[in-house]
């Protein structure tokens, strides 16, 4: 970590661990000025920023500055971020299908996007340099509106997901009920299953190319599920817009932070 940087992840209270991986904090008081590559993890997320905003970087190359409070839906692509000023900032991670009753609007209109929640958050009061303070207004705040409005989950999507995560291939079904499954993972997660698979995999890689007894990119692909370097090399290209190398010689700051921890895939929050 740079001078001053701080990252820390929070388990959800009881109550929201069925739509909540996690909640997270970060504070970077001098980040590097350097473009941060997201990929995709296949958790949507909302966001808060008690210091300056970032900018994102659209398809046209242009910087622009993110609202200081967004919904981030799934994504299929690189995200390129740059920071204005100080840092810090309070993350809630969903579950892939858990974002859903939060939103109020069917998931796959947030894919590959960033929604503006100031009017929705504005009276939202974060203080600053206190982590613990966020995640716990945070958490009061989201767990006051799941019991007003009985958040739920749909039983076969939430299957898939989990099948996806252990990398177990799906059960066996008509054309009509996969159809109707690609309509139900459209609204609640935003993307096909095929696609959720897809995302998965590529962030294993990190999983098993983080920590003292690291693996070569390679061989954290093959571990991963990859078939050869090609097919690595095209889902680095795909999620991330460099290559396995550019991206470990480029990246500090929230780019590596949420690569080596913050988006470990894993077994989904108890229901």
């Amino acid at each position: 970590m740079g001078e001053g940087e701080r990252y820390q992840e929070f388990d959800p209270p009881p109550g929201l661990r069925p739509f909540v991986r996690r909640i997270w904090t970060y504070a970077a008081p001098a980040p590097a000025p350097t473009v941060q590559r997201i990929a995709p993890d296949g958790c949507p997320e909302l966001v808060v920023d008690i210091g300056a905003p970032y900018e994102e970087q659209g398809e046209d190359g242009r910087f622009r500055l993110q609202p200081r409070a967004l919904f981030a839906g799934q994504m299929t692509r690189p995200l390129g971020l740059r920071a204005t000023g100080p840092v810090e900032l309070v993350a809630v991670r969903f579950e892939p299908d858990g974002a859903r009753n939060w939103l109020g609007r069917p998931l796959v209109e947030a894919t590959d996007r960033r929604l503006d929640m100031v009017p929705r958050l504005a009276d939202l009061s974060l203080p600053a340099g206190d982590p613990l303070a966020q995640v716990e207004i945070m958490a009061r705040r989201l767990e006051a509106e799941r019991a007003a409005s009985g958040w739920s989950l749909d039983p076969e999507v939430r299957a898939e997901i989990e099948s996806a995560g252990r990398d177990e291939p799906s059960p066996a079904r008509s054309p009509r009920e996969h159809r109707a499954l690609q309509r139900r993972f459209r609204d609640r997660v935003g993307v096909p299953p095929r696609m959720l698979r897809s995302v998965l995999r590529f962030r294993r890689v990190f999983d098993h190319a983080a920590g003292p007894d690291a693996a070569g990119w390679l061989e954290a692909g093959l571990e991963a599920g990859y078939f050869d370097q090609p097919q690595l090399a095209r889902d680095f290209r795909r999620f991330l817009g460099c290559t396995a190398t550019g991206w470990a010689r480029e990246q500090v700051g929230l780019g590596r932070r949420i690569a080596s921890q913050s988006y470990k895939t894993g077994p989904l929050s108890p229901p």
